[in-house]
């Protein structure tokens, strides 16, 4: 009877976690692959070449997909007008007008620059979420919830170490080849 009480349990288990997994991943809308909005050629580079050039800790997380502790990062704090773009390619991704304090740890927008990031199912947390990379470089910033401020309703959550800030009258630097 215990057995039969076991596999019953189980199967149940089985059975709303499929339901929920099902139901959740309908509820968040991914966003298509907007890499193909750009007219930035992509860049390609093997990770020895990326690890050449990185030092770890943003190697880790834009081509390893590790996430920096909370609260670690200067640009959650950062609200100087300027541009955030990728610590690998430097192709800009977001603008300091959509940066808001979202109370997590991390920089965190409600927007970025169209047609420059990407999206992708990730299931490392085995529920699903939207993670989001550099369209350029693929490099990993962070996930994207629809739990942000109006009026997109988005929260970019970005790894502070996959970005840098470049202060409004700053140019900009060349992307990298």
């Amino acid at each position: 009877m215990k057995r039969l009480n076991n596999l019953i349990f189980l199967i149940a288990l089985f059975l709303l976690g499929a339901a929920w997994f099902f139901l959740y991943s309908g509820s968040e809308k991914v966003m298509g692959d907007e890499s193909k909005m750009t007219d930035v050629a992509p860049l390609e580079k093997t990770d020895k070449q990326w690890r050449e050039i990185l030092p770890s800790d943003r190697f880790g997380i834009l081509f390893k997909e590790k996430t920096e502790p909370a609260f670690s990062s200067d640009l959650s704090n950062e609200k100087r007008p300027g541009t955030f773009i990728c610590a690998a390619c430097y192709q800009p991704l977001f603008k300091s007008d959509t940066k808001f304090d979202s109370g997590t740890g991390w920089p965190s927008f409600f927007d970025h620059i169209p047609g420059m990031i990407g999206t992708k199912r990730d299931f490392k947390l085995i529920y699903p979420r939207t993670e989001y990379h550099c369209s350029r470089c693929g490099g990993h910033q962070g996930h994207v919830f629809n739990d942000g401020p109006p009026p997109t309703g988005k929260r970019y959550c970005n790894n502070g170490l996959a970005l840098v800030f470049v202060p409004e009258g700053v140019p900009l630097p060349a992307l990298r080849n």
